[in-house]
């Protein structure tokens, strides 16, 4: 590295940017997105990044690309190609768990090796409920392998994670600033990772066939959630939401006369109210603010005991039968469904209560499940968070509306408007055409991928309204804005000055040593901040290091990119969130399962890269 390097002020401005930007992801002081933009603009104000090199992340090659894999994602998933892939793996797999979990999983990998994991994992969550269902398998079985393989699976191509898709970019900033007569590090191309990363998916497989009947959470087999008979065995036992749907008409006598639903809801005894009918207007997930007068038909849900005290209680007129809502309550109109907030959600922070899920979404939410508090009834004060399982009823049509919202995965397979399958030879042609340009032609990630997302668009596989809906713009900015910070580290020598500080501390320690605490470092970052600010943070310090040590900077770029998808431990990943109120799951299940991948990933991960570089 040449001559010693002594501490500017300069690189302290660095390190106390670092250090702020680490407490505001780990203590979540602020939002990830917003945490990553203030530290951009105050690069900026401290004079830390060039002006005129401030706002490159935006138009990166990394953040384009990622974009544009965001879009061709949408694209496949909007000709329902999951559904023939889906239908394939029941086929083949048969009804055993060591049958049909490899066969998900590795799906799920090999798929995020072109698209982002996240995406995968939301593609194939209602597909595993389905398969789940009928093949009487515990979903949490079969989730945490699918997830866990969607992350490695990342690992198999430069486009399937973020921190892949960055690296490049990294690699070529560091060598603007190597020092005087070192080498250029070469960038990767498509399939450099890829015997990496399918080393990662087949160890992964390998180890849940052989240690996950032993370490996965036992449970009871899920019921098939769109068929109603089995829907009231599986919801009473997952959520304790359980009964059938009573109709009452409301007397002169009812003390619920003059009340709202809102109103009327507050007291602990009253069932779920699902329907309304005043005059001749009948409809489900009546909203807080409808009234209840003389005449008034309500739809409860509940047990005959619990009914019949209730409406005993309010002088209520419980009907034999459902004259009103038969047709509201018809299996292929409406339902009950299981719904998870999606990552990133906005409604991340807010209750129930205040969301009017009824009026705004028009659903009736009957249950919670969350990390903290398990599955509950009482719920409606209960902040939302990141991961939250909600248990709603509502006409089919309007989750489909919810299915298409970011803010929402539907876990639960129902009855959906038409795909457009027509377009599904368009689709995988566009598909096919951006892959060929990346691998045959030498123009940029960005251009290639763009190429194929809006041939899709052109085509009318998905229109641009989809296409701008897929993105998700959290991660665009928060991507494109800590980009600056890894040109601070770089261009500062903040980077170069750690390593050195480093080094002198470790002492002379063989490569192999360092190559393992630069991978158990970056693994550490990633599980506190994020995998893209881990990478931009780590690639600039483990190039100095290599560079300091007689390393290749090669080898250690690829460590930290590699490393970055080594989010087993905490459910702080995008895809662990996902995963984690569909299956049940509790932290401990993370710590006890994901402790064992993590050192399985190290393992292979520094094995294969020494192999291979």
């Amino acid at each position: 590295m040449g001559s010693e390097l002594t501490l500017t002020n300069d690189m302290l401005l660095v390190l106390g940017v670092l250090g702020v930007t680490m407490a505001l992801f780990v203590f979540e002081l602020l939002r990830v997105d917003v945490a990553a933009i203030c530290v951009m603009v105050t690069l900026g104000l401290l004079d830390l990044v060039p002006t005129n090199q401030l706002f490159d992340g935006f138009a990166s090659n990394a953040v384009i690309s990622i974009i544009a894999v965001m879009i061709l994602g949408a694209g496949l998933d909007r000709t329902g190609v999951m559904n023939v892939v889906a239908a394939a793996i029941m086929r083949i797999g048969g009804k055993t768990e060591a049958r049909i979990m490899p066969l998900v999983s590795g799906t799920v990998g090999v798929l995020s090796g072109f698209m982002q994991n996240v995406g995968a994992t939301a593609l194939f969550l209602p597909v595993v409920s389905r398969i789940a269902s009928r093949s009487q398998i515990p979903l949490g079985r079969l989730l945490m392998p699918m997830g866990f393989c969607a992350i490695m699976g990342g690992t198999i191509t430069m486009v399937g994670s973020s921190p892949l898709i960055l690296l490049n970019d990294l690699i070529q900033n560091s060598n603007r600033n190597l020092p005087p007569g070192a080498n250029t590090l070469d960038t990767f191309s498509l399939f450099s990772v890829t015997p990496i990363g399918l080393a990662l998916l087949a160890s992964s497989i390998v180890f849940f066939l052989l240690f996950g009947r032993f370490l996965l959470p036992a449970a009871q087999a899920p019921e098939e959630a769109t068929q109603p008979a089995k829907t009231k065995n599986y919801f009473a036992n997952a959520y304790g939401v359980e009964g059938d749907v009573f109709e009452v008409v409301v007397t002169s006598e009812s003390p619920l006369v003059g009340m709202t639903i809102g109103e009327a809801e507050e007291s602990p005894d009253t069932p779920f109210i699902l329907a309304i009918r005043n005059a001749d207007d009948s409809h489900l997930a009546p909203s807080s603010s409808e009234m209840i007068w003389v005449g008034t038909v309500l739809g409860l849900m509940g047990t005959k005991e619990e009914i019949s005290e209730y409406a005993e209680a309010h002088e209520l007129e419980v009907r034999p039968r459902l004259r009103n809502f038969g047709s509201l309550f018809n299996a292929t109109r409406a339902g009950i469904s299981e719904v998870v907030i999606a990552p990133g959600s906005k409604l991340v922070g807010k209750t129930i209560a205040e969301l009017q899920f009824r009026k705004r979404y028009r659903l009736s939410v009957l249950a919670l499940n969350n990390e903290k508090q398990g599955a509950a009834t009482d719920f409606r004060a209960v902040p939302l968070r990141s991961g939250d399982t909600l248990v709603i009823h509502s006409f089919w049509r309007d989750l489909a509306r919810v299915a298409a919202d970011r803010d929402f995965l539907v876990v639960t397979d129902f009855p959906k408007e038409e795909q457009r399958t027509n377009k599904v030879g368009f689709a995988l042609l566009f598909f096919a055409i951006a892959i060929s340009m990346i691998i045959f032609s030498s123009f940029k990630l960005s251009i290639c991928l763009l190429v194929g997302a809006m041939g899709m668009v052109l085509t009318g596989v998905i229109n641009i309204d989809e296409a701008y809906q897929a993105v998700s713009w959290k991660t665009v900015f928060l991507l494109a804005s800590l980009i600056p910070l890894g040109l601070a580290m770089d261009t500062t020598g903040t980077a170069a000055w750690i390593a050195q500080e480093a080094l002198r501390i470790l002492g002379d320690v063989p490569q192999w040593e360092l190559q393992l605490l630069l991978a158990v470092l970056t693994t550490f970052f990633t599980l506190v901040m994020s995998n893209v600010g881990a990478t931009a943070l780590l690639v600039p310090l483990g190039i100095n290091i290599a560079l300091a040590t007689g390393g290749d900077p090669g080898t250690y770029a690829l460590i930290v990119g590699v490393s970055a998808s080594n989010a087993f431990l905490i459910p702080t990943h995008q895809v662990n969130a996902l995963i984690m109120g569909p299956g049940n799951y509790r932290v401990v299940d993370f710590l006890k399962v994901g402790g064992a991948v993590t050192i399985v990933f190290l393992a292979v991960t520094l094995a294969m890269v020494n192999l291979l570089m």
